[in-house]
């Protein structure tokens, strides 16, 4: 089976398939950027393997993590940038190694124009991208540090510690480096975690899912 079925991209006609299937997948290794600020879209990615995360950096030098892509997921950028000729807001890297094919710009719109199942497969990805754009504009707005940290924790969590730096954390929950470090502490004076460089131990999950829930009614 090629990477159009897997892609829920069977309902194209034979000539579309064939012009997708003639794209070669790429390797790209962890840490590879895929596009920065100010760029314009040259094509569609799309991820069969790992994950790419695209970020938004202020004028202060801070970064959000906006969403992650994986195989079967789109980016909101690249497929407004495609459609509306706008350039990047945002960046965008391998968080992982990856296997993704390009579809070039031009297919791609010929694509949109003339295919019904490949547009409902574009906005029906696109569709999902939003309501998680959405759900993140709500956390930012409405969820308090500590709970979106506690949140990120969980989420995190490989056989009951994280990986991750306090700066990498306070990208992923949209919070300042130092706000993330107070906050840990905080966790920590109530036995919840233990912090470590470069790691931090769960050592109540239920605890901190409890911290998570907190705001779900706000």
């Amino acid at each position: 089976m090629t990477w159009v079925h897997t892609a829920d991209l069977a309902d194209l006609t034979r000539p579309q398939i064939a012009a997708l299937e003639a794209l070669p997948p790429r390797s790209l290794p962890q840490g590879t950027p895929l596009f920065h600020a100010g760029d314009r879209a040259q094509g569609f990615l799309m991820v069969l393997e790992g994950r790419v995360e695209v970020f938004l950096t202020g004028p202060s030098g801070r970064e959000i993590l906006l969403y992650a892509v994986e195989p079967g997921q789109s980016c909101v950028q690249t497929t407004l940038g495609l459609l509306g000729d706008e350039a990047y807001s945002g960046e965008a890297l391998t968080a992982t190694p990856c296997r993704a094919v390009m579809i070039p710009r031009g297919l791609f719109l010929s694509l949109m124009d003339d295919s019904p199942a490949f547009r409902r497969f574009v906005f029906r990805a696109f569709g999902q991208r939003m309501q998680g754009m959405t759900q993140l504009l709500e956390r930012l707005a409405f969820q308090r540090v500590e709970a979106r940290l506690a949140g990120a924790l969980l989420d995190l969590a490989q056989g009951g510690a994280v990986h991750a730096t306090q700066s990498e954390l306070a990208t992923r929950i949209g919070s300042a480096r130092e706000v993330v470090s107070r906050r840990l502490e905080a966790l920590a004076r109530k036995g919840l975690v233990t912090v470590e460089r470069g790691r931090v131990l769960l050592l109540s999950p239920a605890a901190l899912e409890e911290i998570a829930r907190s705001d779900a009614d706000m």
